[in-house]
């Protein structure tokens, strides 16, 4: 097992899947020569050459388009976004005919393309370089949603994703390409589809996923110093919605708070609160709460700290949970 950043991570499954299947290729906006925006697929193109990674006109549309033609004559399409909001041009080709045409042909079908999308804020970007996009995705049926939170689960769940025999929208936190932590290449799988417990805890639980997990898990640690045992679970695979793992969590702890960086007002979070107190509504202690990223546009560079979710943040909602009074720290006195 060795520590590389999640970029590395990336790097290597995108490597890993191509030396495995001839039918894999890598494209998309300077993925080629440069290496992408952050570096995810440098040196991919001298190593398995242009024919299998290479450099696409600045056409979203035309890149998801060809993708769907590649997938219907039995490639492995793999391409990359090179930032969130620059997907949109290409919504009608993911929504309309990428996540519809298994169904529309009755299974005859099957798309295996992945969309990597770098997604989130925390990079001193502005608008269309810091969207969390996942709700228009999620709300889609017939697309797989999934985000890593560690490197392990960035390698993990790319490989996954482009063995999958169906379109996958792969959300890259881009705040976290950096980030270094462990990569075991070995080992059993955890599961394309399951959520994971990262910390346990009995007293709430925190529902993150993607760039939140590791805010999620400092949380964890600060509100222990306050008397709260912090459950920690990273969804890992937003649609679709591992119910099973979540719920048994709430079911245990009686108490929860989702977190996301994109706007609370109709996001992926109002669903999970939805399924949550659906499913837990007579285990709960209090009502399920959200720490979202406020309903404005993605703000400029100098404001985003106090956009975005903080530790701070998700320690003010666990405190407006209702709690015995033997268990009230400073911040629900």
């Amino acid at each position: 097992m060795s520590a590389v950043s999640m970029a590395g991570a990336l790097n290597r499954a995108l490597a890993d899947s191509l030396a495995d299947d001839p039918s894999v290729l890598v494209f998309g906006e300077d993925v080629g020569a440069l290496g992408g925006v952050f570096r995810v697929t440098d040196g991919l193109a001298a190593r398995f050459g242009e024919q299998r990674v290479f450099d696409t006109p600045l056409a979203e549309s035309g890149i998801v388009g060809t993708a769907i033609g590649m997938a219907m004559n039995g490639l492995r399409p793999v391409v990359e976004m090179q930032f969130d909001a620059f997907a949109y041009p290409a919504f009608e080709q993911i929504t309309s005919h990428l996540a519809k045409l298994r169904n529309r042909t009755r299974g005859r079908v099957s798309l295996p393309v992945v969309i990597r999308v770098p997604y989130g804020g925390g990079i001193g970007g502005v608008e269309h370089h810091c969207d969390s996009s996942e709700a228009y995705y999620t709300h889609t049926p017939g697309l797989r949603v999934v985000t890593p939170g560690t490197p392990d689960d960035a390698y993990r769940l790319l490989r996954d994703s482009i063995a999958s025999p169906d379109p996958v929208i792969f959300l890259e936190p881009k705040r976290r390409y950096w980030a270094k932590g462990s990569l075991s290449t070995s080992g059993d799988p955890i599961g394309f589809d399951r959520a994971l417990v990262r910390r346990a805890g009995r007293d709430v639980t925190l529902i993150a996923y993607g760039p939140m997990v590791v805010t999620a898990l400092e949380t964890a640690e600060a509100a222990a110093e306050e008397g709260w045992d912090v459950e920690v679970v990273d969804l890992r695979s937003l649609s679709p919605f591992d119910d099973e793992t979540v719920c048994a969590s709430v079911r245990r702890t009686g108490r929860a708070v989702v977190v996301h960086e994109a706007s609370g007002f109709g996001g992926y979070g109002a669903e999970v609160v939805a399924r949550v107190t659906e499913r837990c509504f007579h285990h709960l202690h209090a009502p399920v709460l959200r720490v979202t990223g406020f309903d404005i546009p993605y703000p400029p560079p100098k404001l985003e700290e106090h956009h975005l979710p903080s530790v701070d943040r998700i320690l003010d909602a666990i405190a407006r949970l209702q709690w015995d009074d033997e268990v009230v720290g400073s911040y629900g006195a």
